[in-house]
């Protein structure tokens, strides 16, 4: 895209966009007025964009912080239109990536190596908000909600600076446009937050993306066993291209299922991940996970209102429980997002036994800091997204698209926002 963007520059654009009106409705193609980027605020337009299940989860109903009316959408890749006064790091012209986790490199947070979760503007955002509390969407005269900073289903977008990250010009878009997301997600929580060894017996629930991209990162660091189970089993021949070792259904087992997993497989796994969001399945990693060193990472997020329940003695084990976003011996990971309001339980017996409970957002990524360099590594041939992407159509099919998310025949659906995928 040429950096001669002086009919645009400062002016309001006009654009498609697919607005979610409200919950358990299809999108809606509409034209929307795109305001001018404001202080440190960039203005971009999408060329590619993926569905994720948490734009889905929004649609729904199901997050606590949906608000209608809303431009959905959060992994995407595309090209700088304009910049807002002070910004520095990238300009018209630059191929970049919208970041739902930002990182302003200021927060206490930010300056934590332990954490990458930015809170600089993580009240505003979660309101649908700019930083100013007001939006940069319009349409028919009303205002239209963000969308995890990023809002992709539109043809332009108004992020901040801190959300969004500068990427080789010769990236493929249609392919890193996924590391917005769910594969940084699943692919970080293996090296970052349980920090898989070498020789590490591993078993992943739920084989979407995220789930996938947790089997190619064990398959990186040697893990010599890698259990997949999902309850569908047109999914086991993917997980297996991507390293598992092994696959399980559970509608094929009788007993519980954590019960049938540790005897199987000699006392449970050393890393269990969480990919769906269901919180039974949350108990379950957590409890296959093995006793006196496990640790059980969640990487999928329940509906609003969901808890986790399990006996302390899973945790006084041993075991220890933990969480990632943007995702020593048994480690049980959960990178699935579970419905509102929902609890997992357990008994305290699994943790007291050794085990670690985790979560994970975004896979522990830096996101300003480790985004290119994740794309670095898409075009060197380390990550392979290829195989992630089941479908590839244009912008206007989006709602055949959500119903490919919905019937599970769709891995990683990718949008082309342009007729042909560039930005003229």
């Amino acid at each position: 895209m040429s950096s001669d963007n002086s009919s645009t520059e400062g002016q309001v654009i006009k654009c498609k966009a697919a607005v979610a009106w409200k919950a358990k409705s299809p999108l809606k193609f509409e034209e929307v007025e795109v305001s001018p980027p404001g202080k440190g605020e960039v203005r971009i337009k999408n060329l590619f964009t993926a569905l994720c299940h948490t734009d889905a989860y929004t649609l729904d109903g199901l997050d606590p912080e949906g608000v209608f009316p809303v431009i959905l959408g959060h992994e995407a890749a595309g090209v700088v239109e304009s910049i807002g006064e002070g910004v520095t790091s990238v300009k018209a012209g630059d191929y970049v990536i919208p970041l739902y986790i930002p990182q302003c490199y200021k927060c206490e947070y930010c300056l934590n190596q332990k954490t990458n979760l930015c809170q600089a503007v993580r009240a505003t955002q979660g309101q649908g908000l700019m930083p100013d509390k007001t939006v940069r969407y319009k349409c028919q005269g009303k205002d239209v909600y963000h969308f995890m900073g990023c809002s992709s289903f539109s043809e332009y977008s108004v992020v901040l600076e801190i959300s969004l990250c500068k990427i080789h010009k010769d990236a493929p878009l249609d392919k890193v446009c996924l590391l917005g997301c769910g594969v940084s997600t699943g692919y970080g929580a293996v090296l970052n937050t349980a920090k898989v060894e070498k020789g590490s017996r591993v078993a992943v629930f739920g084989l979407g993306a995220v789930g996938l991209a947790v089997i190619m990162g064990a398959k990186q660091v040697g893990a010599s066993q890698i259990v997949a189970i999902d309850m569908n089993p047109e999914k086991f021949d993917l997980a297996r291209h991507f390293g598992a070792t092994d696959v399980v259904n559970p509608k094929d087992i009788k007993d519980p299922l954590q019960q049938y997993l540790v005897e199987k497989f000699d006392g449970g796994f050393d890393y269990t991940f969480e990919c769906v969001g269901n919180v039974e399945v949350m108990r379950a990693a957590l409890e296959s996970c093995h006793k006196g060193w496990g640790v059980s990472v969640i990487v999928g997020v329940a509906a609003s209102g969901q808890e986790i329940k399990t006996r302390p003695f899973q945790l006084v084990t041993g075991r220890t429980w933990k969480g990632t976003a943007f995702g020593g011996w048994g480690v049980s990971v959960i990178v699935g997002v579970a419905a509102s309001g929902q609890e997992i339980k357990t008994r305290p017996f699994q943790l007291v036994t050794g085990r670690t409970w985790k979560g994970t957002a975004f896979g522990g990524w830096k996101s300003r800091d480790s985004v290119p360099k994740l794309v670095k590594e898409t075009m060197d041939g380390t990550l392979k997204l290829d195989s992630f992407v089941s479908h590839k159509m244009p912008f206007e099919q989006i709602n055949e698209a959500f119903d490919l998310l919905h019937s599970g025949k769709g891995i990683r659906i990718v949008l082309q926002m342009t007729p042909d995928g560039k930005p003229n």
